[in-house]
């Protein structure tokens, strides 16, 4: 029995209750959950805006030690130190054999339609497992492919923010952007996605790092993290700020937020032949477009799902560069909270005005 934060209808949160995990199956692992970050993604199905089979467990921003391993596991043993990661890969399919990872379906990284549940409720009924981990409980039961071993010297709270939004934030820098040192790079929300997208184009050696937030504490944060200049993302005059600051526009402008507004002021601060990402979950009637002249100035849309990363090879280089002292997890991190006061924690979230709560485990 793990005790586990449930979301049985969208808009009243999370109830506490018991749920009982099975046997590892040939495949997958059994984690003590350790630490699981808030992020906004689970937010979007706690609230109701993105729909999901429900009873569900959120949360997929996480780290643990391995209890148990399914008979063909080779990746993982028991007593290793992980961090788990939502874009589970098959391994076989075309994205992943094209090295695409982050874009695996993962069919074959969940149960069968035959094989029984991975959680139930106390009465036996199942509960569906979302963005593959649903971690926001005291244990994991995963697809070995949607984990990875770590230095069990890094620190496990340290290690969950990895788990998403500092393999969104850095795995677009490193990965989807490749940013060039000296190029200018707009990050557009200074939430933990954005902060860790901030910090990396400072590891990366953009020659600008702007953040835009209508928050003068998230703006502080960013500066901490490495931004050079920071904007009120609300100004009236923000895109004309943007453009004297990086004189004439931005080589990289990233959406961290996952709003219309932001998306569009990412596009409108570019340069010619620059780039606009897209990682915020937007709401689903959103679009962002390029228009006639953009499109004749060479300047580029696109996403960037969880970074494209590539997290078997980047979680521990990530980690690697924490212990280095090169990546800055500690200021992402605003609180530690124990499971009881996750709704409290979604709060603060809605609020907007601090960065990483993290859930902590005995």
């Amino acid at each position: 029995m793990a005790k586990a934060a449930i979301l049985k209808q969208p808009g009243e949160g999370l109830e506490i209750g018991e749920i009982t995990l099975a046997d590892p199956m040939p495949h997958e692992v059994l984690i003590d959950t350790k630490a699981c970050g808030l992020c906004h993604s689970d937010l979007h199905f706690i609230d109701g805006h993105y729909p999901h089979a429900l009873p569900a467990i959120p949360g997929h921003e996480a780290a643990g030690v391995v209890r148990a391993v399914g008979s063909e596991v080779r990746t993982v043993k028991p007593g290793d130190h992980v961090v788990s990661c939502l874009s589970a890969f098959c391994g076989t399919c075309e994205f992943c054999v094209t090295g695409r990872m982050a874009l695996c379906l993962g069919g074959a990284t969940r149960r069968g339609k035959g094989d029984a549940p991975r959680m139930t409720l106390a009465g036996g009924d199942p509960v569906n497992q979302m963005l593959n981990l649903s971690a926001l409980s005291e244990q994991m039961l995963i697809h070995e492919n949607a984990c990875v071993a770590i230095d069990k010297d890094m620190p496990l709270d340290r290690a969950a923010v990895i788990g998403c939004a500092v393999t969104t934030g850095a795995g677009t820098i490193f990965n989807a952007c490749k940013v060039t040192p000296g190029e200018t790079v707009l990050v557009v929300g200074c939430g933990g996605v954005g902060l860790a997208t901030v910090n990396a184009a400072k590891i990366a050696g953009a020659g600008k790092v702007i953040a835009a937030d209508p928050l003068p504490e998230k703006r502080a944060l960013a500066e901490t993290l490495g931004a050079t200049h920071t904007v009120d993302a609300m100004a009236d005059d923000v895109v004309q700020q943007i453009m004297e600051i990086s004189g004439g526009g931005v080589d990289w402008g990233i959406e961290a937020v996952g709003l219309q507004a932001s998306a569009d002021l990412a596009v409108a601060a570019l340069r010619r032949g620059g780039t606009a990402v897209i990682l915020g979950m937007m709401p689903l009637d959103c679009k962002v477009g390029l228009g006639a002249m953009d499109l004749l100035g060479g300047k580029k849309l696109m996403g960037a799902i969880m970074g494209m990363n590539h997290f078997p090879v980047d979680l521990p280089r990530l980690v690697d560069f924490y212990m280095r002292g090169l990546l800055d997890l500690d200021t992402i991190i605003a609180e530690r909270i124990g499971l009881d006061e996750v709704n409290a924690g979604f709060d603060k979230m809605r609020e907007g005005s601090h960065a990483r709560s993290v859930v902590m485990f005995d």
